[in-house]
C-alpha cells in the first residue's frame, strides 16, 4: 500500500516503552510535527524517557488522548485490558495496538465504543530503524487510516499487510522472534571460535560482519532465493558443505522448523490467555 500524502494526525502514545520510543524517534527523525506528539506513562521515570522529542508528557491516558486522532497502545500485553476499560473517549479515533496476542475482537470488547483498530507486530530491530511490521486493520478502518498506520509503522523499518488475523501469528513466530533466531546463531559461532583458538572479539567480529554481510546479499540478490545462495557458496567437498552436512545428520533443519512451529502455537496460546 502507497500513502497518498504525507500524515499530519494529532498522535497519542499510550506506554513509553522501548517501542514507543523507537517509533517516536523515527517520525521525529523523518521531520513529523513534534507539537503532534504527546505520550502518556504513570511512571514518571519511564515519562523522561520522551522529554528529548520535545513532546507531551502526561501522567493520564485520558488527558493524553483529548484531542488526538491516532492512538498507539504500547503497554505489555497483561496490561491492555485494563488500560482499555480506562479510556473514555467517545470520539472516533485510530486505535493501533503493538500489543502481542491481543486480537483486534478483544480490543474491541474492551474499548468505550465500536472504532478502527489496527494491530501490529513489530521487531526489536525497530528499536534502530531496520524492522519489519506485519500489520492488520479491523472492518471499521478507512483506506486512509491504514495509510497512516503505514506512514506510522514505517518510520521504524519495512511494512507487510495481511487480510487474515491469524497470520500475525506467522509473523510473530518468524520476525517477531526471529531477531532473537540469529542471535542464538551468532551466539554458537563465538563459542566455536573461542573453542577452536581464537579470541572473543575476534570471533565475535568475524561472526557479526558475516551475518551482516549475508543479510546485505540475501537482501540485494533477491532473484535468488536463500536456497539458492547457500548453494552457490557450497562447493562439493568443501568446508562449507561439511559443516552444513553436520548440521543436517544432527536434525538442525528439523530443529529449527520445529522451533518455530511452537513459536506459532505459543503466539495462538497468548491470545487466548491475554485476550480474556
Amino acid at each position: 500500500m502507497n500513502s497518498q500524502k504525507k500524515m499530519d494526525k494529532e498522535i497519542a502514545f499510550i506506554g513509553s516503552g522501548n517501542m514507543a520510543i523507537s517509533i517516536l524517534s523515527g517520525l521525529v527523525e523523518e521531520g513529523y510535527d513534534q507539537s503532534k506528539l504527546r505520550i502518556s506513562d504513570p511512571d514518571a521515570g519511564q515519562r523522561h524517557r520522551a522529554e528529548e522529542f520535545g513532546i507531551g508528557l502526561f501522567e493520564d491516558n485520558n488527558e493524553c488522548i483529548n484531542g488526538a486522532e491516532l492512538i498507539l497502545i504500547c503497554v505489555k500485553p497483561q496490561i491492555v485490558k485494563k488500560v482499555c476499560r480506562e479510556l473514555t473517549s467517545s470520539r472516533e479515533q485510530l486505535v493501533i495496538s503493538i500489543a502481542a496476542g491481543i486480537t483486534t475482537k478483544a480490543l474491541s470488547d474492551w474499548l468505550p465504543r465500536k472504532q478502527s483498530i489496527i494491530r501490529c507486530m513489530p521487531n526489536t530491530p525497530a528499536l534502530i530503524q531496520e524492522g519489519i511490521t506485519g500489520l492488520y486493520a479491523n472492518q471499521y478502518s478507512t483506506l486512509e487510516q491504514k495509510e497512516n498506520a503505514e506512514q506510522l509503522l514505517g518510520s521504524v523499518g519495512l511494512t507487510l499487510w495481511v487480510t487474515d488475523e491469524n497470520k500475525l501469528d506467522v509473523i510473530t513466530a518468524i520476525s517477531g522472534s526471529g531477531p532473537a533466531y540469529f542471535f542464538y546463531l551468532m551466539e554458537q559461532m563465538v563459542i566455536a571460535g573461542i573453542e577452536l583458538g581464537i579470541t572473543e572479539n575476534e570471533a565475535l567480529e568475524l561472526t557479526l560482519q558475516t551475518a551482516l554481510g549475508a543479510a546485505k546479499l540475501a537482501s540485494r540478490e533477491q532473484q535468488d532465493t536463500p536456497k539458492l545462495l547457500r548453494k552457490k557458496v557450497t562447493s562439493p567437498g568443501g568446508t562449507t558443505q561439511s559443516a552444513l552436512q553436520t548440521f543436517e545428520d544432527h536434525g538442525l533443519d528439523e530443529a529449527f522448523k520445529l522451533g518455530i512451529k511452537n513459536a506459532f502455537i505459543r503466539s495462538k496460546e497468548l491470545s487466548q490467555e491475554f485476550g480474556n
